[in-house]
């Protein structure tokens, strides 16, 4: 009699344990409009005199009135400083929605993400440095749009003080105190700048600011990259921070510094075991909480933590914990695009990135499994980011608007656009209109179009 085979059985029985230790990530969506409701909540609590202080969703005033016109001209720099590298660019505004650029990368060293002010600001000033001798730019008056994305508090488009550092940053000596003062001085210790004019913004503004150039209904701005971050226009009679500084005008674009949604528990109801370990063991616990759950930077760890959730369960790997499974961040967001990259049924790549996590004997089961992590993952991301979106949309109020989204997660992530844009429609009461459309060059262009903007509005 022949020995009966139990492999179908195995694999349908281990995909169950998977897919019961994922089943957190999955939320209803009753749980979504929950996280919308609790989100507007917040933003109130951000823009409200005496709520703002305690406030997770800060709302900072960016002291951007207007969006863009379209007839902007002339050459102006941009400098980018977010994650692993910084960009300098120099956007040529030929007006009518025609532009042309330059740009160029600098890697940002390690040490410097954790050395002093003194000498992380004469980095970025030898950056500029460097690229306007490349483009024969020294010899041209330039303003500069300086994109900083990291919490800002502003008192006017001139003057940001840094909150906190978030994406793994910790340079002492800049907490508290002027990023464009610090840049300033570095640009007057090198003596060879041709810069006269900065305006200061965050990521996620210059991402509203370049969409809007070509977009006249553009009215909410978001980034999903390593960090994750939202803005939108706002009412000015709605901002009572303002009121005691003095109404210019009837809008401004505020920066939500979404990440911190949930820094009070407000979302504990909802948050995975996963979650609090990746809280946990991060760089500043009980900081950033929604982004923790959303961004790149954090989405490889949550589904490495998980993974060997599947592993200890039994239903993964045979049951076998590799050394290299246990060392956080080996399994990065750029693995899990790769995965689903992958037609359904290939296995080839999959199986490269487990061998990194020292495996090499695995089943196209093991591959299948981890594809489902990924994508419950990936998935409760673009969901929980579309809940906060559908809040902006109904709070702007208009009836249509387009909602201008860049960041690597956003541009590279396969369906994550398709997903957040499927969400929202289900979220969003359906007398609102919306589109959702990749911001060009996002904060960079955008970066440089404020500059352009306010190059002869010197305050």
């Amino acid at each position: 009699m022949p020995k009966p085979d139990y492999t179908q059985y195995i694999i349908e029985a281990n995909r169950r344990i998977v897919k019961d230790i994922c089943k957190p990530f999955i939320l209803s969506d009753d749980t979504y409009k929950r996280i919308k409701d609790l989100f507007l909540v917040d933003i109130k609590k951000g823009l409200g005199k005496y709520t703002h202080k305690k406030a997770s969703v800060k709302c900072y005033m960016t002291f951007v009135e207007k969006l863009p016109s379209g007839c902007e001209h002339g050459k102006f720099l941009a400098l980018e400083v977010s994650g692993d590298d910084c960009r300098v660019l120099c956007v040529n505004l030929q007006g009518d929605d025609d532009f042309r650029i330059e740009w160029q990368n600098f890697d940002v060293p390690p040490e410097i993400k954790v050395d002093t002010a003194t000498h992380f600001f004469d980095f970025l000033a030898k950056c500029l440095s460097d690229f306007i001798v490349k483009y024969d730019l020294q010899y041209d008056e330039l303003s500069l749009g300086f994109t900083f994305a990291f919490p800002l508090k502003q008192t006017s488009i001139r003057r940001g003080i840094l909150v906190k550092w978030t994406k793994g940053y910790n340079v002492s000596g800049v907490v508290g105190n002027d990023v464009i003062a610090l840049l300033q001085e570095a640009i007057e210790r090198r003596g060879d700048l041709p810069i006269n004019n900065i305006v200061i913004l965050n990521n996620t503004t210059g991402t509203l600011i370049s969409c809007a150039w070509k977009h006249r209904e553009a009215k909410i701005g978001v980034l999903i990259s390593g960090g994750f971050n939202m803005c939108y226009l706002e009412k000015s009679k709605h901002i009572q921070l303002f009121k005691n500084i003095g109404n210019y005008c009837p809008t401004m674009v505020i920066n939500c510094e979404a990440g911190a949604f949930g820094n009070d528990g407000v979302l504990d109801f909802m948050r995975t075991t996963v979650d609090f370990t990746v809280n946990k063991t991060s760089m500043r616990p009980g900081q950033q909480v929604y982004e923790k759950m959303v961004a790149g930077l954090y989405l490889g760890e949550i589904a490495r933590l998980t993974l060997l959730d599947c592993i200890n369960a039994g239903a993964m790997l045979k049951g076998i914990v590799s050394k290299e499974i246990l060392t956080p961040m080996i399994f990065r967001i750029h693995d899990m695009s790769q995965i689903e990259h992958q037609e359904p049924g290939h296995y080839a790549i999959t199986r490269k990135i487990f061998e990194k996590m020292g495996y090499r004997d695995t089943t196209n089961g093991d591959c299948e499994n981890l594809r489902y992590i990924c994508t419950a993952i990936s998935t409760r991301s673009a969901n929980m980011v579309a809940a906060c979106l559908a809040c902006l949309v109904e709070r702007v109020g208009d009836p249509y608007l387009i909602i201008g989204a860049d960041g690597s997660v956003y541009r590279s992530y396969p369906n994550y656009p398709s997903l957040l844009r499927n969400r929202l429609k289900k979220l969003v009461r359906p007398d609102f209109k919306f589109d959702v459309v990749q911001a060009e060059d996002g904060s960079g262009q955008g970066a440089a179009l404020l500059a352009a903007s306010t190059k002869r509005k010197r305050k």
